[in-house]
């Protein structure tokens, strides 16, 4: 069973105030660049590309991150299959840019961390920030989000869902537990 902890305009509402974050932390758009994680987090930095160009009146580029096999799970003897890579899509250099990096939900850090790895292959930016629209906390590794949309706790038995639009018809974020 899931409950509904965050509709679509809250969500929207949040994103709105992470874009703004976003613009006086890095003092305006100048050499920014958005980076988001497949898949939910793609969407995610779309959004946020497209709430900047309304407010600063100028385009940044946006890109697609696939982290498979940068993953510290993939190694593991006892996965049967390897990872299916889907492509990163960085139509753009990265090196001296300040990227922000997208997710949905921050939990352990491991997804963060894959992504810092794969990022570091393609460039070397100036600097790296983090948002999330969700963190609920439970790190394993010393990573923490810039920009966060929402801090929603939750136990380990827990799930957090985030719905978008463009893949799931609504936006939303859930709870849902596991047992």
């Amino acid at each position: 069973m899931a409950k509904e902890v965050v509709d679509s305009m809250a969500m929207k509402r949040a994103l709105t105030r992470m874009t703004y974050e976003i613009i006086e932390k890095n003092k305006g758009i100048g050499d920014l660049v958005i980076v988001g994680i497949k898949t939910r987090g793609i969407y995610l930095a779309q959004r946020i590309a497209k709430r900047l160009q309304q407010l600063e009146g100028a385009s940044v580029p946006v890109g697609e991150l696939d982290i498979s096999l940068y993953r510290d799970d993939r190694h593991d003897a006892s996965l049967k299959n390897d990872p299916v890579v889907k492509s990163s899509q960085l139509d753009f250099d990265i090196t001296d840019k300040q990227v922000i990096l997208v997710d949905d939900v921050l939990f352990t850090g491991r997804t963060v961390r894959a992504a810092l790895d794969a990022l570091m292959d393609q460039g070397r930016p100036k600097k790296i920030n983090v948002a999330v629209l969700v963190d609920r906390g439970h790190r394993e590794l010393p990573i923490k989000a810039d920009f966060v949309g929402k801090n929603i706790p939750t136990s380990r038995q827990e799930q957090i869902q985030v719905s978008v639009e463009e893949i799931d018809g609504k936006d939303s974020i859930e709870i849902k537990n596991l047992k």
